[in-house]
C-alpha cells in the first residue's frame, strides 16, 4: 500500500507550517481575547495594510461637537463651528527568527524520541506569542524604559497619559509598600474612563458594557487576599462561578478572575512592566502597572499575505544535510492609540507590588 509522505522542505509542509505557526501564534497570547476587528474592540485589527502596499496606517478621531449653538432671532452665520479632528499612526516591519538542529539522519537525533523539527516549530510558535503579548503592554503601559522596538511591537512607546493612583501617592516614586492593589482602585479608573474627554468607550459584549483590566501576580495575590470589608473576599467572584459570565463562551471571559463593577479582571502572567521615576528615569522594580483598557486602546496590523499565509516559513540544511535551521518571518505592528498627545483608550494603574512567597 502506497503512503503519502511530507519530507523537510517539502513545498506543501512548508505552506502547512506557516499558516498553523500564524494561528497558533495569535490564538496562545494572553491578549487574544481582545483582539477583533469591529471598531470596538480593545485591540482594533486593522486590515488597510493587508490588501495594499504600504508599511503606515493613519486613523483620525473626530471630537464632538461643543458649541452652544443658536435659537430664535439669532444668526446662525459666522456662529459656526469648525470641526476638531486628530490623527495617529501605526507603522508595520518585518520581524523574524531562527532555529537550528541537528539533521534528521544525524547521530544526535538517533538519540533522542522527540522530533528536533517540531520543537523548533514549537519554540518559534512560543517565542511569536510572547511577543505580541510583550509588545501590546510595553504599549498601553508605556514602558519607555524598553526602546528596542522589536519588543514593542515596531513601534516607539510613549509615557502614560491617564494615571489613577493608590492612597495619597501622585507619582510612581511617592508609591509605598502600604499602596496595594485592591477593588477601589478599579471604581476609581472606571469614573476616570467615563469623564475623560474624550471618555473612554466600554466594549458591548452580552447586553452589557465591559470594560477590562489586566493586572501583575503580584497585584492578583494582593487583591484576593484583601481581607477589609467590600474587598475580594467579600465578594467572591461570585458572577463568574456559575453565573452568566461563568457560564459564557465569549471570549473576553476565558481564564478572567472576575468581574467587578462591569470591569473583566484578569492577569498577565509576567507582561506587565515595572513603574517609572518621573525624577530619574530609572526603574521601581517594586511598583507594577496595571492597567485599564476600553474600545481601540491599541491597534495591530499586519502586512499583505503571500499566498493566504501572513507568516513565511523557511527551512534550510547545512553542511551536506546534517544541520537543519528553520525560520519564522511576519510583518506586523502592535501600538497604543493616542490623539491629540493623550491617552485613548488606556489608565496606568501602578501600585506596590512584591513577591509574597
Amino acid at each position: 500500500m502506497a503512503t503519502t509522505k511530507y519530507g523537510v522542505n517539502d513545498a506543501l509542509a512548508v505552506k502547512a507550517w506557516a499558516k498553523a505557526l500564524a494561528v497558533e501564534a495569535l490564538k496562545a497570547t494572553s491578549i487574544a481575547p481582545l483582539m477583533g476587528t469591529k471598531k470596538s474592540s480593545i485591540l482594533y485589527h486593522r486590515r488597510e495594510l493587508s490588501k495594499s502596499a504600504g508599511d503606515k496606517i493613519t486613523y483620525g478621531l473626530r471630537m464632538q461637537l461643543s458649541g452652544a449653538g443658536v435659537t430664535e432671532g439669532q444668526t446662525l452665520e459666522g456662529n459656526e463651528e469648525a470641526l476638531t479632528t486628530y490623527s495617529d499612526a501605526l507603522y508595520i516591519n518585518q520581524i523574524r527568527h531562527g532555529v537550528r538542529v541537528k539533521g534528521n539522519k544525524s547521530i544526535d537525533n538517533q538519540r533522542i524520541l522527540f522530533d528536533a523539527r517540531s520543537e523548533a516549530r514549537d519554540d518559534l510558535k512560543d517565542w511569536f506569542t510572547k511577543r505580541y503579548s510583550v509588545s501590546f503592554f510595553n504599549q498601553v503601559c508605556g514602558n519607555t524604559l524598553q526602546t528596542d522596538t522589536k519588543f514593542t511591537g515596531l513601534n516607539a512607546t510613549s509615557a502614560p497619559t491617564n494615571y489613577v493612583y493608590p492612597g495619597t501617592a501622585s507619582d510612581e516614586q511617592s508609591i509605598t509598600n502600604s499602596d496595594t492593589f485592591n477593588l477601589n482602585l478599579i471604581d476609581y479608573a472606571r469614573e476616570k474612563a467615563k469623564t475623560m474627554t474624550p471618555p473612554i468607550q466600554p466594549v458591548r459584549e452580552m447586553g452589557e458594557d465591559l470594560y477590562v483590566i489586566y493586572l501583575h501576580p503580584y497585584q492578583v495575590t494582593d487583591m484576593r487576599t484583601n481581607t477589609s470589608t467590600g474587598q475580594w473576599l467579600d465578594i467572591q467572584k461570585a458572577v463568574m462561578q456559575g453565573g452568566k459570565y461563568g457560564n459564557s463562551k465569549n471570549p473576553i471571559f476565558t481564564g478572567a478572575l472576575g468581574v467587578y463593577n462591569g470591569v473583566v479582571i484578569r492577569e498577565a502572567i509576567d507582561e506587565i512592566p515595572s513603574g517609572v521615576n518621573s525624577s530619574t528615569g530609572a526603574e521601581i522594580a517594586t511598583v507594577k502597572r496595571a492597567v485599564f483598557l476600553g474600545a481601540q486602546a491599541a491597534c495591530f496590523a499586519e502586512g499583505q499575505a503571500q499566498k493566504g499565509m501572513t507568516f513565511k516559513w523557511v527551512e534550510k540544511t547545512f553542511d551536506y544535510d546534517d544541520i537543519l535551521g528553520v525560520a519564522g518571518t511576519t510583518i506586523f505592528g502592535i501600538k497604543k492609540t493616542v490623539f491629540n498627545s493623550n491617552d485613548f483608550g488606556c489608565i496606568v494603574v501602578p501600585t506596590y507590588a512584591a513577591a509574597h512567597a
